[in-house]
């Protein structure tokens, strides 16, 4: 998902700042494309992340609801994900997000019997997550600036949390000093 306006941030669309000199979305889409999805698909109104993700190998989605707010990224994914057994809705603005822990959720999801899996540290849930198919008309029914975070609310016996490593990769950055003041992990 790479649709938002990102308004808390300060000097240009924050999906194309530079986190060691890689704009944040490529270095979420660097981060999936190793991974074993049987689709991989980007949901942006913006065509510089567009022209990133069809670059890396994704299908490239042009999000003309975006103003809607995060359910229509949701809505637009879920739909391109029809006939698989789930799909894992990730953000592109958690530059220290590691492809470890992405395939930790992966076996998760694919030894668990129809729950939701989400990445965790210390019991607190982040992003990603991966939803069962089971769920796909949920989040097809969602409106407004409401995420998949509203269907595990509403279904918390079937969520499975999955530790990441450190607290850094479950960070997304939302302002520009948010990039200025980070320390290494």
């Amino acid at each position: 998902m790479a649709s938002g306006f990102g308004r808390r941030f300060s000097g240009g669309n924050k999906l194309l700042a530079p986190v060691d000199g890689v704009p944040l979305a490529q270095r979420t889409l660097k981060l999936l494309a190793p991974l074993p999805f049987a689709r991989r698909v980007v949901v942006s109104q913006w065509s510089q992340v567009r022209a990133l993700a069809v670059r890396a190998g994704f299908e490239a989605l042009d999000n003309p609801q975006s103003a809607e707010g995060i359910a229509a990224s949701v809505r637009m994914g879920t739909a391109a994900m029809e006939g698989l057994d789930g799909a894992l809705f990730a953000v592109c603005d958690q530059p220290f997000l590691t492809t470890a822990s992405i395939q930790r959720l992966i076996d998760t999801f694919s030894e668990s019997n129809n729950s939701i899996c989400a990445l965790s540290f210390q019991g607190q849930r982040g992003n990603p997550a991966v939803f069962p198919a089971a769920f796909f008309p949920a989040l097809s029914a969602l409106k407004g600036d409401r995420g998949g975070g509203q269907i595990i609310r509403a279904h918390p016996e079937a969520l499975v949390l999955v530790e990441c490593a450190s607290a850094w990769e479950l960070m997304d950055i939302d302002r520009a000093e948010d990039l200025r003041r980070r320390i290494e992990p």
